[in-house]
C-alpha cells in the first residue's frame, strides 16, 4: 500500500515538474512564431507595396487614353496639390502623355455593391466633362453575374466617353442619351453600384479640379512612369 502511494506521488511531482518546462516551451514557440511572423511581413511589405503601386499607374494609364506619366495629387487644408505622403489624405491622379501634357484626371471611388464593397478608378476630362474610362479594382460581386462589371465589354466599353451632366444614368436598355449606360442583365445592383460610386466620386471632387488649362505641371522627376511597352 505505501509503495502505491509513493508511485503516485512520484507520479504527481513529475508531472508537477513539467509545467514550467511545458510553459516555456509553449512561450519561447509563440515567441518565435511571432517573431517569423513579422520578419515575413517586413520582408514582403516592399514588394506587395510596389505591386500595388504598379496596379495602379496600370489601372491609371488605362482609364486615361494616351497617359504615359501621372502625378498624384492629394485634397489637403482645402487645396489640391502634389502629393508629398502616397498614404496620407485622399487623393487623386493626374495623367500626362509622354510631353508631359496634361490629359486628364484617375478619380478613385468606393461603394456597397450586392456582395461587398466595390472599389474603381474612372478617369475623368475636365474640359469635356466626361467620363474617359472605368476600370475595377476591389469586387467580390457573384461570379458569372456581379462580376461582369469589368467582364462585360459592353458595359465597360459605356464609360469610355460618358457625359456626367445631368448626372449619369442607368437604364435597363437601350442607352440613348450620353449620360446613360445600359445595366447588366443580372446583375443590376452591381452595375447600379457602379454609376451610383462614380455620381457621388463626381459630387466630392469635381469642385476641387482646378480650371481647365490650371492643372498642375508634373514635376521632375515624374512620380512615376509608364512601364516600357505600357500604352
Amino acid at each position: 500500500m505505501n509503495g502505491e502511494l509513493v508511485q503516485i506521488t512520484s507520479r504527481k511531482k513529475k508531472a508537477n515538474d513539467s509545467t514550467p518546462r511545458l510553459v516555456l516551451t509553449l512561450t519561447v514557440a509563440g515567441l518565435l512564431s511571432g517573431l517569423a511572423i513579422v520578419s515575413a511581413y517586413e520582408l514582403t511589405r516592399p514588394i506587395i507595396a510596389a505591386n500595388q503601386a504598379r496596379f495602379m499607374r496600370e489601372a491609371v494609364f488605362k482609364v486615361i487614353p494616351g497617359a504615359e506619366r501621372l502625378q498624384q495629387l492629394a485634397w489637403s487644408d482645402g487645396t489640391l496639390a502634389p502629393a508629398v505622403d502616397e498614404a496620407g489624405e485622399p487623393s487623386i491622379y493626374a495623367g500626362y502623355d509622354a510631353g508631359s501634357r496634361f490629359l486628364g484626371y484617375a478619380i478613385p471611388g468606393e461603394g456597397t455593391g450586392y456582395q461587398d464593397t466595390i472599389g474603381l478608378l474612372y478617369g475623368f476630362d475636365p474640359a469635356r466633362r466626361r467620363v474617359t474610362g472605368m476600370e475595377v479594382l476591389v469586387s467580390s460581386e457573384t461570379p458569372g453575374l456581379g462580376d461582369k462589371i469589368y467582364k462585360d465589354e459592353a458595359f465597360v466599353g459605356a464609360f469610355l466617353d460618358l457625359a456626367i451632366e445631368p448626372e449619369i444614368e442607368l437604364v435597363k436598355e437601350g442607352a440613348s442619351a450620353d449620360n446613360q449606360v445600359d445595366g447588366i442583365t443580372g446583375a443590376t445592383i452591381s452595375s447600379q453600384a457602379v454609376v451610383r460610386i462614380i455620381n457621388q466620386a463626381n459630387a466630392e471632387w469635381l469642385e476641387r479640379l482646378f480650371e481647365p488649362g490650371r492643372e498642375p505641371p508634373l514635376e521632375e522627376p515624374p512620380q512615376a512612369d509608364a512601364p516600357e511597352g505600357g500604352s
